[in-house]
């Protein structure tokens, strides 16, 4: 028997959340949990790099899960869930970050101030000893400063390819850009955090 919509059937089997959303669809809350704790952190850890504030982090986050949970009946699989969840929490940090910043999104090639970047939760490998535990996390708090001083657009991009692990595609749909776009901007933004990774690891040397 052939499928009304190919197209949804197709990410549907592809996606490994779809069983756990037909429940909740189908009136069982408790699936929605599951789902909550796989992508918690990942959906923290884009909202932070975009935020680049705590607080905002975790209102965005919150935010977003509740509002995919309010409309999960209108997901429909043509694309799957998590790129779903990435696109809500995308727009819930635009539409703070517009209230807060609005020439951000005006012009997203602008470079921005650095501040002092935030760090993502990580659980802590309790394999590991102390030194490589404190090595890790000096490590996590460069790569977060030196992101935190990306260009909005490029920064963006490289949350959503490298961090999230989005494809091209989904990526560009997502940010409104072409593929092409994309896969420059991405490029231009390993550049950037590479120079900038360097010249922090320069300056620490310096100081030390």
């Amino acid at each position: 028997m052939s499928s009304s919509h190919p197209t949804a059937a197709a990410g549907a089997s592809a996606d490994p959340d779809l069983s756990l959303v037909r429940l909740v669809q189908a009136g069982d809350r408790d699936a929605f949990q599951p789902l909550v704790r796989r992508y918690e952190h990942a959906i923290y850890r884009m909202a932070l790099a975009i935020m680049r504030n705590d607080a905002d982090a975790e209102e965005i986050t919150q935010e977003t899960f509740l509002r995919a949970y309010q409309h999960l009946r209108q997901f429909r699989g043509e694309s799957r869930f998590s790129t779903w969840l990435t696109q809500i929490a995308i727009n819930a940090a635009r539409m703070r970050l517009r209230k807060s910043h609005a020439a951000m999104w005006e012009s997203l090639d602008e470079p921005r101030a650095q501040d002092e970047g935030q760090m993502a939760r990580e659980a802590v490998d309790t394999h590991d000893t102390p030194e490589q535990n404190l090595a890790r996390e000096e490590q996590r708090q460069r790569i977060a400063l030196a992101l935190s001083g990306l260009p909005a657009g490029y920064r963006l991009v490289l949350v959503l390819r490298d961090l999230q692990e989005l494809s091209t595609h989904d990526t560009a749909r997502i940010l409104k850009l072409s593929d092409a776009n994309v896969k420059t901007r991405l490029l231009r933004a390993r550049q950037m955090l590479r120079q900038r990774l360097t010249r922090l690891a320069t300056a620490e040397r310096g100081i030390g």
